[in-house]
């Protein structure tokens, strides 16, 4: 089986309550965005067709979900070609995730009760456990807690379209967070961030708290930036 072919199968979740055409398009995002599918190689749809046993349909979808998003382009005479990710567009989410997490945290830190500052708390305690225990899904363990921590702050800024745009986001959040939460300094760095960025929200004090989400942010930004170039992303 061809190699691009088993990492798209690798991520793809038929036990989701998605249909399938969604779940291959989630599956084929993702793949894309981690690298596993370099920029330049065509998808063939017969090709991953016949190897995921699948129709057409749901691979078509995908592609034209993907093309709206640039993360594949049409070549004519050769077909659809992955883009992928460049580190320009590094750049650009994490522009945008500056001003959505610093509108959000400000909004949420204004809205929460003192029994919300100690229950994310808590989240970021248990992270600290995590982050301290040797075990096989550590790594898994702390992604899921390292988004909880943002999660639980976007639904307390009670801005609903904010979500949305966040949800649209999200493939690219946990491609990035996947990349400097699997780095165990970066990782140990980042939830000392977390607290930090925390104790601000209590103090109601906006600049400091959104001054130390600008630098969570910058630190793994780098991370990031130096990950790509070591792989030849441009």
């Amino acid at each position: 089986m061809d190699s691009t072919v088993e990492a798209v199968k690798a991520n793809l979740d038929i036990n989701s309550n998605q249909t399938l055409k969604v779940s291959v398009y989630h599956a084929f995002k993702r793949t894309i965005i981690l690298g596993e599918i370099p920029a330049g190689e065509r998808i063939n749809e017969s090709v991953f067709s016949e190897e995921m046993n699948i129709s057409r349909t749901p691979i078509r979808y995908a592609l034209e979900q993907l093309l709206k998003e640039e993360l594949v382009e049409h070549v004519p005479g050769i077909g659809m070609i992955v883009r992928g990710i460049s580190i320009k567009d590094a750049y650009e989410i994490y522009d945008i995730r500056k001003a959505l997490d610093t509108l959000a945290f400000t909004k949420a830190m204004h809205l929460m009760t003192e029994e919300d500052f100690d229950e994310l708390e808590r989240h970021l305690q248990s992270g600290d456990s995590i982050q301290t225990k040797e075990s096989d899904d550590r790594i898994d363990n702390l992604i899921n807690n390292f988004s909880g921590f943002n999660a639980y702050v976007y639904e307390k800024s009670q801005m609903r379209r904010l979500l949305k745009i966040i949800d649209e986001l999200q493939a690219y959040l946990v491609y990035f967070r996947e990349l400097s939460i699997r780095s165990e300094v970066r990782s140990k760095i980042a939830l000392e961030e977390h607290f930090l960025i925390l104790r601000g929200m209590r103090k109601k004090d906006v600049e400091t708290m959104t001054m130390l989400i600008h630098e969570h942010l910058d630190h793994s930004l780098k991370f990031i930036i130096e990950d790509m170039e070591n792989r030849n992303i441009g």
